[in-house]
């Protein structure tokens, strides 16, 4: 495990006291550096911006091991069939951080379609994303790669990684805004960083699944990618002996309303505008109001006042409706659910990618009071 101290009051007056040289550059010789004396203040402040990591690490939870039949033949280990071999795959990849400050519930962040634990880590223009955010209040954070997809790519069955160019489509369903003449045009009042820079770089975070064979995530195999959370969120308990807040984003919405299924140790899902919920009666649904799962689902803006020429707006007007049903069957059954439209809390030009707006900061503070007040 790596180690992280905070640097010493000592160090931080070094490197306070290295910026403010006179210059950028080299002297000239009629120039002298000047070195001032650096407050306790000043040194506290930077000590106290400090994000301290205790503990970090990766490994793979869940998954399965194929064997084919056979014999495996030392001596001849490149024939093509594969016989008397073995193949792990089907497994998440789990990237954790816990904090010097670890006062809190672990937070278990799983991805939406096409997206890997990137997202949750960063913003395409480069700010802090929600992984830090939720570590420096006390949280440790268990980043996932689910199965098929970014550093957990090994698979048991064959997909098709599409070559095709759909940038636009994409940018269009996650209601960033509409693409005209080759160029994007954010919805007014968006906190999506739309500048080319960061635009490149939010397609850049595309992450193909090897085991899809549709460009549009219609195979995706929920309940294989929920006993793989379940089964991190198992060594989650294992090594905090804590249940966890499992945050769900998009696509990853179904696997989250599913591992419940599978863990006795999720204490809460905050679903990121899932695609779906858990219907009122299914099996999910009972587990999860039989364990006192408590849920919150967060919805952004440009969905009642979305485009209407724009199939996204309806398609995410139905999306949500589901969520408004499962919460208010679950609340009626004695659960605690609640879903909350950001625009109605005041906060307004978020997209798909809540996360990831300029204004992240804000609903990650939304989250952290909602768990407080509902969550144990």
């Amino acid at each position: 495990m790596l180690k992280f101290k905070k640097l010493s009051a000592l160090t931080l007056a070094f490197i306070l006291s290295l910026s403010t040289v006179t210059g950028c550059g080299r002297t000239s010789p009629d120039e002298t550096a000047s070195v001032r004396e650096v407050t306790t203040e000043e040194t506290e402040t930077l000590a106290d911006s400090s994000l301290v990591i205790a503990e970090q690490g990766i490994f793979s939870s869940g998954g399965i091991t194929v064997t084919s039949e056979g014999t495996f033949d030392p001596a001849d280990q490149w024939e093509e069939t594969g016989a008397g071999q073995t193949a792990h795959v089907d497994h998440a990849n789990v990237l954790y951080q816990i904090p010097e400050n670890d006062t809190e519930l672990p937070m278990v962040f799983l991805h939406g379609y096409g997206q890997s634990r990137m997202g949750w880590m960063t913003t395409p223009d480069g700010r802090e994303g929600w992984s830090d955010m939720f570590l420096r209040k006390g949280h440790s954070v268990w980043l996932i790669d689910e199965p098929r997809r970014g550093e957990a790519g090994a698979t048991s069955v064959s997909g098709d990684i599409s070559t095709k160019t759909l940038d636009q489509r994409w940018y269009t369903q996650f209601r960033i805004g509409k693409w005209v003449d080759g160029r994007s045009e954010a919805y007014e009042g968006s906190q999506f960083p739309n500048d080319d820079e960061s635009l490149d770089r939010f397609f850049r975070q595309m992450t193909p699944d090897t085991g899809m064979t549709s460009d549009m995530g219609a195979d995706y195999d929920g309940e294989m990618v929920a006993e793989a959370v379940a089964a991190a969120i198992d060594e989650v308990y294992e090594r905090t002996g804590k249940n966890s807040i499992l945050v769900t984003h998009s696509q990853g919405g179904r696997a989250g309303w599913l591992a419940a299924k599978y863990t006795d140790h999720i204490a809460s899902i905050i679903a990121i505008e899932p695609g779906s919920s858990a219907e009122a009666g299914t099996e999910e649904y009972n587990v999860m109001l039989e364990k006192g799962i408590s849920a919150a689902i967060y919805f952004g803006d440009y969905i009642d006042n979305g485009d209407p020429e724009i199939q996204a707006t309806a398609a995410w007007q139905g999306m949500r409706q589901t969520s408004y049903d499962f919460a208010e069957a679950y609340t009626a059954d004695g659960g605690t659910a609640e879903v909350i439209d950001l625009p109605k809390e005041g906060i307004t030009g978020n997209d798909h990618f809540i996360f990831q707006d300029l204004n992240n900061d804000v609903v990650a503070d939304h989250v952290e009071n909602w768990i407080k007040e509902n969550v144990q």
